[in-house]
């Protein structure tokens, strides 16, 4: 049987008015359509031909939905599928996805979103959420991280981020390391890529949540649409509601235009919410309904809006144990939870730093416009093995750029990495993994450090002990001096003041260490 139009689709539903309602929906979208009541007349349809994807109602007379994507599965068939369930039927919902499942809908069907949930099945792009303004505001920009910008440029716009795009190349291609726990991360993106699935990251602060969250993205079919990153943990809590969902004008005090959210910015690609665990319990209630419901409602409009969002979480934290405490709502949870990807971190993987500090050194070089790539010789190298790196991968790039900046010598030495203060005396307590040796001889496996001495000079050591401190919170809030100090119960202008007398300085090329220097000349 052939067809002009562009996509087929088989519908499967026992319930004849409601197949036909299906059917005439989508054949008004100009989609050829054949339906089936039940699992086995679905299956004879597709052994007779190829369909672009399958909408399946779970519950049918022979069987379920089910058991067709199980068959789908075991034949290698590559129909995407969209399950309808009961309203409430969560369960039902998350087996599906798990099993390989587009994307799922719950009966009483909205056709407005089944319309959106099919078209972004097949790829196609859906209608953005109209707004009353064509000027809109920038969002918070402590909490929106975008794709790459350039550091001269003033934050962009919502509207230029609905236009931004990534190369699959960019985001797989960073993720360095043939580690056997790396490689099980690649093959869970592949997998997840595939699906409308909601995925929780869970890794250490540092250990790439947000790369693998652009790879998702980079390799779903969502690749040309946007990809809106959010510290949940940078916005205050009285502005949460405002900057998810946008808000009209007159909805309060200082809103004199419509403004997009976060979600509508996002629509027709994904929303990346890093530090979910910070939500306070307010807002993950109303996130849940977004979930849930597909809509976003302005703060001060009437009507909702439909949003075609695929929503990737991250958190550092224990989720489990957060809601034991009641610091986070079981069913959020539950929705947000349904494909956990655990990222390993840095200590576990070692057999990966060589090749890792390689490439973030050819990084640093090329930011740096350096006419030769620096390199480790075998004293670093040695020194960050024995490193436990509770920043992961952050802080070796951040070591490594400190390294660059202050050896002024094309061979980076153990000397140069500043290691000494970063070291702790719980290092001892760790196995260290030797990875594959840079040269014929082995390297030798480091010593435990020795007990910390009594410093011939206590003011510098405090000083220096002060720096480490707040270097790490710098890094851990990602260079946000307001939250870095607030984390350690300073102000804007005492952290300020603090990186000025230690020669700290934020750079676009990140963090950079260098002599003291009088803090009044500090103009920032």
């Amino acid at each position: 049987m052939t067809s002009s139009a562009p996509y087929s689709l088989l519908v499967v539903d026992d319930e004849p008015d409601l197949r036909t309602l299906y059917e005439l929906t989508l054949l008004r979208e100009g989609y050829d359509v054949e339906t089936a009541g039940n699992v086995e007349d679905a299956w004879q349809h597709l052994k007779d031909r190829h369909f672009s994807a399958i909408i399946t109602d779970m519950r049918l007379p022979d069987g379920t939905g089910m058991d067709l994507l199980r068959r789908i599965d075991a034949e290698g068939r590559h129909e995407k599928a969209i399950v309808i369930t009961a309203y409430g039927s969560a369960e039902n919902a998350v087996e599906a996805l798990k099993a390989g499942a587009y994307d799922y809908l719950t009966k009483p069907v909205d056709l407005r979103q089944f319309r959106a949930v099919v078209s972004s099945a097949l790829g196609r792009s859906s209608p953005a959420p109209t707004v009353q303004t064509q000027q809109l505001a920038a969002p918070n920009t402590t909490a929106l991280r975008t794709p790459d910008p350039q550091p001269t440029q003033a934050p962009p716009s919502l509207a230029h981020l609905r236009g931004a795009k990534r190369t699959e190349a960019t985001a797989l291609a960073r993720m360095v390391g043939g580690s056997a726990a790396l490689q099980h991360v690649r093959e869970l993106i592949d997998k997840v890529a595939r699906s409308m699935a909601p995925v929780l990251i869970w890794g250490e602060s540092g250990t790439g949540k947000e790369l693998v969250a652009r790879a998702i993205h980079d390799a779903s079919s969502r690749l040309h649409q946007p990809f809106i990153a959010v510290n949940c943990g940078a916005i205050p809590e009285q502005l949460l509601e405002a900057e998810f969902f946008g808000y009209r004008k007159g909805a309060f005090t200082g809103a004199t235009e419509d403004r997009e959210g976060f979600f509508q910015a996002a629509h027709g690609g994904s929303l990346f919410l890093d530090e979910i665990g910070d939500l306070p319990l307010s807002m993950q209630s109303k996130l849940l309904r977004v979930i849930q419901e597909r809509a976003v409602r302005p703060v001060g409009a009437v009507a909702e809006i439909p949003i075609d969002v695929r929503i990737v979480s991250a958190t550092h934290k224990d989720l489990t144990a957060e809601v034991a405490a009641g610091r986070f709502r079981q069913d959020l949870f539950y929705r947000l939870n349904v494909i956990q990807i655990p990222l390993p971190p840095l200590r576990e993987r070692l057999e990966d730093l060589p090749i890792l500090c390689a490439r973030i050194l050819e990084r640093i070089a090329a930011e740096s416009h350096l006419s030769n790539v620096p390199t480790l010789d075998r004293s670093a190298l040695i020194a960050l093995l024995s490193h436990q790196f509770p920043g992961n991968v952050r802080e070796l790039e951040n070591i490594l750029h400190r390294a660059v900046t202050l050896s002024g010598h094309q061979s980076i030495e153990a000397a140069d990495l500043g290691l000494s203060m970063l070291s702790g005396a719980s290092q001892a307590a760790h196995a260290v993994v030797t990875p594959t040796p840079v040269d014929q001889a082995p390297l030798p496996v480091p010593t435990p450090p020795a007990p910390p001495q009594i410093p011939a000079d206590l003011v510098s050591h405090l000083d220096q002990v002060e720096r480490d401190i707040l270097v790490q919170a710098l890094e851990k809030h990602r260079l946000n001096r307001t939250a870095a100090g607030a984390s350690l119960g300073l102000s804007l202008r005492q952290t300020r003041y603090r990186m000025a007398r230690l020669g700290i300085k934020v750079t676009d090329q990140g963090l950079v260490l260098g002599e003291r220097f009088d803090p009044e000349a500090d103009s920032e």
